[in-house]
């Protein structure tokens, strides 16, 4: 049986229909079962390279057909992220607001929107709807291996709703609580990281940055935020956060950081924590569960699960590793596939993500190189992971690309950057140079699973923590020797690594562990700060050439960069994508007259937009994917060399900030 789960917009990568904002619907994805196990499943974002995308997937549920070979009509059950009332009632409110909306029944509309993004009919009978947090419960439920479990998920909000405390037996699930918006603790960490100039979606930065402060200091007035009532309830006082004003003024975004926002940071986490201690001990003891089950955005505070994890409430903590709403399409899935299959067999507990596109063979990665050889040198190399341990041994930090692409918001060794986790340098440089990022963000070590609790604290019999969920301790012993991975507070987000699981991701750990007798290597995602991790061979080239990491590996091949100049770029084909907009204001300027000022930016981001030289603005309107910057330079009539080159320049910037896509 083959059931195709999605989530996300209702808007295709080129529209602006509905004003439709990223707070409302994010992280689109689509996920293809079959009898049960999943297939394919990628988030839109790795495609079309909007992060937090809330567009439609139509790239992701066309890579899902492709890569298993079907069609829409193949497919036994489509389900949705969502109720049928929810989301009629949502489509009732915008056909007030929108002279673009033409139906206000959910499958018409769903019908018109895979009309016109995947040019395929679907079936009415086929298309069912999921709650929100039934998609999340059954998503960590399903794949936890866990017989009988209590499942939680705790998010922002969906399908107004912010939580649900579940039973889960087999995967049969039994709501015993439903936490409202009003209570929503996504709302309430977002509500206060406000004044630490952060917004939707960097809750994670907040959470590394936690560390560096102290809760002690701000605590009797963050108890004020809160009231923990009996029977695991509790009351959020989001009328008394403006308080947080009498501290002192908020952060801009781009400000330094006091120690005063470093204590905001500490306190609201220790306040998460508190309040989530509170529901989870309370369902623990009515329950009688020896078993966790978390999703939802919340469960990606790996500081929490750690904590959770090593209190030694549960014999088991599973964490669904895409746990953020992009985890509805796969828990869409399984819920469709489950309610029409009851007595289906539950897989095995969940050991991997790597769901995603494929890198190829090695003649096909050759292929794709082979277009960039102006900008970068390469060699088929005889002993992969020992010639990339001995780079990584000598100081060099290495994009390394591997195999498919992983599901979720963590590099797990198959898209990810990766360095040697002893020199604390290598935190402050990976930051500053290659993320382009806060220079306190910590880094992840990946570690051989044979080898974690003679580096980190876990508990006992436990050695399985691949997915990079838990905040657990370093060693004291091992916090020096592991300067890049090593926390503030002596902790770290772990990776165990199976040579089971991914035997080349292993082999280079270990191959790393034999010339330094570290098992251990840093961890991170490959992209820089603007853009999503990179998902194709092309996406991994662009970040290598834009940023400063020493050497790319693509499956069997060692990239270098080449010595240019501004002139190697003229062979280039330049065009902009489809999510960017050219826009030109006249405004006062210093000398109180009018004038014109250029902008490129995202359609979808107002913070993204940044200026350009009117030069730049009239040859951007000329581009397209056709077209190399020579052509264009001709064809603007540009003939000073001293003006090519300002050019050439100015794109080379909208490049690396992935406004414009430029290829050979």
């Amino acid at each position: 049986m083959l059931v195709l789960g999605f989530c996300g917009g209702p808007e295709l990568i080129y529209e602006n229909l509905y004003g439709f904002p990223t707070s409302a619907s994010h992280d689109s994805a689509a996920v293809l079962i079959e009898d049960g196990e999943v297939v394919f499943a990628i988030e839109e974002e790795r495609l079309n390279r909007i992060k937090h995308t809330n567009k439609f997937p139509t790239q992701s549920l066309h890579l899902c057909l492709k890569n298993h070979g079907v069609k829409l009509q193949d497919i036994d059950l489509i389900a949705f992220y969502c109720s049928k009332d929810y989301l009629e009632q949502w489509l009732k409110g915008l056909f007030l607001e929108s002279t673009q909306v033409k139906t206000i029944d959910s499958i018409t509309f769903f019908q018109d929107l895979f009309r016109k993004g995947l040019n395929s009919e679907i079936d009415p009978n086929r298309l069912c709807f999921v709650p929100h947090h039934h998609t999340h419960a059954m998503s960590t439920l399903a794949l936890s291996g866990c017989e009988s479990s209590l499942v939680i998920t705790f998010d922002g909000e969906g399908d107004s709703s912010a939580g649900t405390v579940c039973e889960g037996e087999g995967t049969m699930l039994r709501q015993i609580a439903e936490i409202p918006t009003s209570k929503s603790l996504g709302h309430f960490y977002n509500h206060i990281i406000a004044f630490l100039g952060y917004s939707n979606f960097d809750e994670y930065k907040v959470m590394g940055l936690a560390p560096y402060g102290n809760p002690e200091r701000y605590r009797s007035l963050f108890q004020t935020l809160y009231t923990l009532l009996p029977n695991g309830d509790y009351e959020i006082h989001h009328d008394k956060i403006i308080s947080l004003f009498d501290l002192g003024m908020p952060r801009r975004r781009g400000e330094p950081f006091t120690q005063m926002h470093k204590d905001i940071a500490a306190s609201v986490q220790e306040a998460l924590e508190n309040i989530a201690f509170h529901i989870i001990r309370f369902y623990k003891q009515e329950t009688k569960h020896k078993n966790l089950c978390m999703a939802g955005g919340v469960a990606h505070n790996c500081t929490l699960n750690g904590k959770i994890l090593r209190s030694g409430m549960f014999e088991n903590v599973f964490v669904q590793p895409a746990a953020h709403d992009a985890g509805c399409a796969l828990g869409a899935a399984l819920y469709a596939y489950y309610k029409a299959k009851p007595t289906a067999k539950k897989p095995f507990k969940l050991e991997h993500v790597y769901w995603g596109t494929d890198i190829g063979g090695a003649f096909l990665v050759l292929s794709q190189l082979r277009r960039w050889q102006d900008f970068i040198a390469f060699e088929q190399l005889i002993d992969v992971a020992g010639q990339t341990a001995e780079l990584l041994a000598s100081g060099y930090v290495v994009g390394w690309i591997q195999g498919r692409s992983e599901f979720g918001p963590r590099a797990l060794g198959n898209r990810s950057i990766i360095a040697d986790p002893r020199p604390e340098e290598n935190k402050k440089r990976i930051n500053k140079m290659i993320k382009k990022r806060e220079g306190y963000r910590p880094f992840a070590p990946s570690v051989l699973e044979e080898e974690v609790d003679e580096f980190f604290e876990v508990p006992p019999n436990q050695k399985h923590f691949p997915f990079m969920n838990f905040v657990v301790n370093v060693r004291e012993e091992k916090r020096n020797l592991l300067g890049a991975v090593t926390h503030v507070d002596g902790s770290a987000r772990i990776q165990t690594v199976s040579r089971k699981v991914n035997e080349r991701y292993w082999d280079l750990i270990h191959s790393f562990q034999k010339l330094t007798g570290v098992p251990v290597l840093l961890n991170t995602s490959f992209n820089n700060n603007v853009e999503p991790i990179i998902d194709s061979v092309e996406d991994a080239v662009v970040c290598f050439l834009t940023t400063g990491l020493d050497y790319l590996v693509v499956g069997e091949y060692l990239i270098n960069k080449k010595e240019v100049s501004w002139r190697n770029y003229l062979s280039l084909r330049l065009s902009l994508p489809l999510y960017i907009s050219l826009h030109q204001v006249k405004k006062v300027s210093s000398d109180d007259k009018f004038s014109n000022f250029s902008y490129i930016g995202n359609s979808y981001n107002a913070e993204s937009q940044v200026g350009v030289s009117a030069e730049v603005f009239r040859f951007l309107t000329l581009a397209n994917s056709e077209k190399t910057i020579a052509n264009i330079l001709e064809e603007d009539g540009v003939t000073e060399q001293g003006i090519a080159q300002r050019i050439v320049q100015e794109l080379i910037e909208l490049w690396s900030r992935r406004l414009i896509v430029l290829q050979p």
